[in-house]
């Protein structure tokens, strides 16, 4: 399976200057959150690949104007072709916006989701905006990650975590790949592909 992550900015490559042949292998889209929701919608109708997607903390908008044809996974674990998905959007709280929580917060979030994970026997990606604590955030209020995505990620040891929130654009220390124990940390920012094994389980 060949799955394309996005967040953050707009691929120009994937908006402005789409050709079909950009799409063509992709068999799903995960996006991490803070993009336009006609990006979205232009994704889903020019592929033939669903797109599943969290809430960034600037996509108050997707409350007037969700992104037509697309998936809401915030707060949610959903199965996907075998593939088991956590989708936990927003980033630490810091100006009281509507998709932004304390640690305690999402806490809670993640406490509600422990009997879906239980049934499903856990997770094999977490799709989230933030990053962990501790992988590629910063040390500011808005950008610092969550602690409680490494309890995840150490509990359920998920094969991948991918995020966004942190861009390109914020200086040379930009790092698009990491590793926790056996979780590959992905930032989304723009675009990336991954590409995994199908079945994904043995």
């Amino acid at each position: 399976m060949r799955i394309l992550a996005v967040a953050d900015t707009e691929s120009s490559l994937l908006w402005d200057f789409y050709k079909s042949s950009y799409l063509e292998d992709i068999d799903l889209i995960l996006s991490a959150g803070d993009l336009d929701p006609d990006y979205l919608s232009f994704l889903v109708t020019m592929g033939h690949a669903p797109v599943l997607y969290v809430h960034g903390n600037h996509d108050d908008i997707y409350r007037r104007r969700p992104p037509g044809g697309c998936i809401n996974i915030d707060g949610r674990l959903i199965e996907y072709e075998g593939v088991r998905i956590l989708g936990l959007g927003g980033s630490m709280r810091y100006n009281g916006g509507v998709c932004q929580y304390t640690e305690s917060q999402m806490r809670r979030r993640v406490w509600k989701l422990l009997p879906p994970l239980a049934c499903k026997k856990g997770f094999d990606i977490l799709l989230t905006h933030a990053p962990a604590r501790g992988f590629h955030d910063r040390e500011d209020l808005p950008h610092r990650g969550f602690e409680v995505f490494n309890r995840l990620i150490d509990v359920w040891k998920p094969s991948f975590h991918i995020h966004g929130h942190i861009h390109q654009s914020y200086g040379s220390g930009f790092v698009r790949q990491d590793q926790r124990g056996g979780t590959t940390v992905i930032n989304a920012c723009e675009r990336c592909i991954i590409d995994i094994p199908v079945p994904f389980r043995s």
